[in-house]
């Protein structure tokens, strides 16, 4: 092996012929001493990490990762809390918000409202344009304080409703138990109240009710709601239905062919109660009516001509 060295001050040049150990040593040098400063620093560097993370530093770790773990579970499970607890109350108000729509819907029809004017299955429309103050996020806090404002705005309108629905329930008894109009749908007045000439001895004779003729098998209606307290045949009455009113009312229909109801039951105003027939003392199709009042039969006509409310 040959070294040229060049002097670079005075531009000489002298060789120097290198023997096979000294080859050998210089190759050792180039290669071991990378290789050692690489051994020294793996040292050094193990030593200064066994120095950075001894065991106490570990064990700090693992209980601050610990620590940071349970706090993210415990927020986890307050935030599943809070949801389930906002669910049941949404699905809270949201049963009583059906209950609500029911008791309109119920009202609309005793008010007798027209369709469409009041639909409670319809949401409402709204609108508006939006202001600068306009939120655009809301928080828990705040959805939490609406939903109570809500649940406090249902109860009102449902005690509302309530008292509405008290009151028309309250007008249209009154209605239904007010005596008004003709026991029949079809037919004539063949006989008044009071004096008048017996149909069968030809003498006088105190006839202490109404007669309407009408055509055998047609309806005999109740002129008010009530409770029926007779439904079978009856003496010189033929087949009778009689009707307690309340408020000391009592109406009566004789001469019935067929009865329709039966003691006890619970009639309607406008009911279909019995049919027309000639049962009893009678000479042809008719129902013979009655009016009692405090227990004293009256006049009939002064009910029968009178407006229903």
């Amino acid at each position: 092996m040959r070294l040229i060295l060049v002097s670079k001050r005075h531009g000489s040049t002298r060789c120097i012929n290198l023997g096979g150990w000294a080859r050998a040593f210089i190759g050792v040098c180039l290669v071991g001493f990378p290789v050692g400063m690489g051994v020294m620093a793996y040292q050094l560097f193990a030593q200064s990490g066994e120095g950075l993370l001894d065991s106490q530093s570990r064990e700090a770790w693992v209980a601050t990762l610990e620590s940071q773990q349970d706090e993210v579970e415990l927020a986890r499970r307050e935030a599943e809390k809070r949801l389930a607890a906002l669910t049941l109350r949404v699905s809270q108000l949201q049963a009583r918000l059906v209950r609500i729509d029911a008791l309109g819907e119920r009202l609309t029809t005793m008010a007798k409202l027209d369709s469409g004017e009041f639909d409670f299955s319809q949401a409402p429309a709204l609108g508006g344009p939006e202001t600068e103050f306009s939120p655009n996020k809301v928080d828990s806090q705040t959805l939490i304080h609406t939903l109570e404002r809500l649940a406090q705005q249902i109860d009102d309108r449902q005690q509302q409703l309530n008292t509405l629905e008290a009151l028309l329930a309250d007008k249209k008894l009154q209605s239904d138990v007010f005596l008004a109009g003709r026991p029949i749908k079809k037919g004539w007045m063949s006989s008044r109240y009071g004096r008048r000439t017996d149909p069968f001895t030809g003498g006088a004779d105190w006839h202490q009710g109404v007669d309407f003729a009408a055509k055998e098998d047609s309806d005999i209606v109740a002129v008010a709601a009530g409770v029926v307290t007779w439904s079978a045949d009856r003496y010189q009455y033929g087949k009778m239905v009689e009707i307690n009113h309340g408020n000391g009312f009592v109406t009566r229909y004789g001469h019935c062919k067929e009865l329709l109801v039966k003691a006890g039951d619970i009639v309607k105003k406008g009911q279909n109660i019995a049919l027309v027939g000639s049962t009893g003392r009678s000479t042809g199709p008719h129902v013979h009516f009655e009016v009692h009042k405090h227990g004293r039969v009256v006049d009939p006509a002064s009910y029968i001509h009178r407006a229903s409310r």
